[in-house]
């Protein structure tokens, strides 16, 4: 009984832990994972060799840093799959709270870099952005909560996790930082409505965000210049989204060719935000399909995973992970292809960024984790034997 409550997994005689870990592991998602990565490495090659010239640096000097932190993310990745979902959720939970200590510091202690947005906490030799960090450990922590609230004399868990939601969402739109804002609502929303949320709860939700949008229109001339910018017929020939258009356009179906774009010399952000603009301008519309069957690959092969999984804590938390992943890859997507307003946010495993990156290594981490196969039986079998 206390295998099938945390969820291990049966030992064989004499088996070690890494065979063991690869029998069960989503093998394909890791598959997945290593090819966006290499994709990105090489898009780097292209995207960032225009920002070391300006900067004076080694051709290549962004693309070595962006190795060096693949590689921390996927040995976190590997490392935190092979954890337990008991030690998950426990290291989550403390991984939130002092996220959200990071992330509430960041006035006092952060720096903007000249963005005009204070998100960072700079090292010397590298930065560090909290807010990547904590969207993991605040899916772990609300999963947790809102499955304790399910229990006979549980926790108010799902109050619990909407006043921490708020809180944290506070100190974003403080920064400001209204992309990873959005996906902490997200991420909250997803988790109660899978959770069995009244659908009352989760239209007020949208009322308010909506509200706070509004808000911030009214109050932001930098919000209202990126919404405007996106609601107008015609499209600034000077801005980042112009472009990314226009590289998307040349680009064709199977673009121009390796090192043959140009939009890699006028774009700021082509090695970060804007890295699928270079993807389909060099390599055309062929390597962004293949992107976006990545990240679909990753997100269906979780949930189809989690469909079989009897506990609410992995079946909630998995599916945060999840969807969260597939929400930022499509709002990057999105913005460059003027589907939706501006928005800084990185392409997972794909763009430069080293908080991103592993960051996003530890999240893939615990989804590989809690997405590993264990002896419980198909979910569908035990809900019939309850009415046998």
């Amino acid at each position: 009984m206390t295998e099938i409550a945390h969820g291990t997994v049966i030992v064989q005689s004499g088996e070690a832990v890494l065979p063991r870990w690869w029998r069960t592991v989503d093998r394909m998602t890791i598959f997945c994972v290593l090819t966006l990565f290499a994709i990105g490495i090489l898009l780097g090659f292209a995207a960032s060799t225009p920002l070391a010239e300006r900067n004076g640096l080694d051709p290549f000097h962004y693309v070595i840093r962006q190795a060096a932190f693949g590689a921390m993310g996927l040995s976190a990745m590997i490392f935190v799959s092979m954890l337990g979902p008991v030690t998950i959720r426990r290291l989550g939970v403390l991984g939130f709270f002092g996220a959200t200590l990071a992330l509430a510091m960041l006035p006092a202690f952060g720096t903007d870099f000249g963005q005009g947005a204070i998100r960072w906490y700079s090292l010397g030799f590298a930065s560090v952005q909290p807010a990547e960090f904590l969207k993991p450990v605040f899916v772990i922590f609300t999963a947790w909560m809102v499955a304790a609230s399910q229990e006979i004399a549980g926790p108010p868990g799902k109050s619990v996790s909407l006043f921490a939601m708020v809180v944290i969402v506070g100190f974003l739109v403080m920064q400001p930082d209204f992309g990873q804002a959005a996906l902490i609502i997200f991420a909250w929303s997803v988790i109660y409505f899978v959770a069995g949320a009244p659908m009352t709860i989760l239209f007020g939700l949208v009322g308010l965000v909506a509200l706070g949008g509004v808000f911030a229109y009214n109050n932001s001339e930098h919000v209202a210049r990126r919404i405007d910018g996106f609601l107008s017929a015609e499209i600034d020939p000077n801005t980042q989204i112009a472009y990314a258009a226009d590289a998307i356009r040349n680009g064709g179906v199977f673009g121009a060719g390796l090192g043959e774009g140009t939009v890699r010399w006028t774009l700021p952000d082509a090695h970060t935000d804007f890295i699928i603009a270079v993807a389909a301008e060099e390599y055309g519309v062929v390597l962004v399909f293949l992107i976006i069957a990545l990240f679909a690959t990753i997100t269906l092969r979780s949930f189809f995973r989690l469909m079989r999984e009897r506990d609410p804590f992995i079946r909630l938390a998995g599916t945060g992970l999840a969807s969260l992943l597939a929400l930022q890859a499509f709002i990057n997507l999105g913005v460059a292809a003027r589907i939706l307003p501006a928005k800084g946010m990185t392409l997972p495993f794909v763009s430069y960024g080293g908080s991103s990156v592993i960051a996003t290594g530890v999240a893939v981490g615990m989804l590989l984790a809690f997405t590993r196969l264990r002896p419980q039986g198909e979910i569908g079998d035990i809900l019939l034997s309850r009415h046998r």
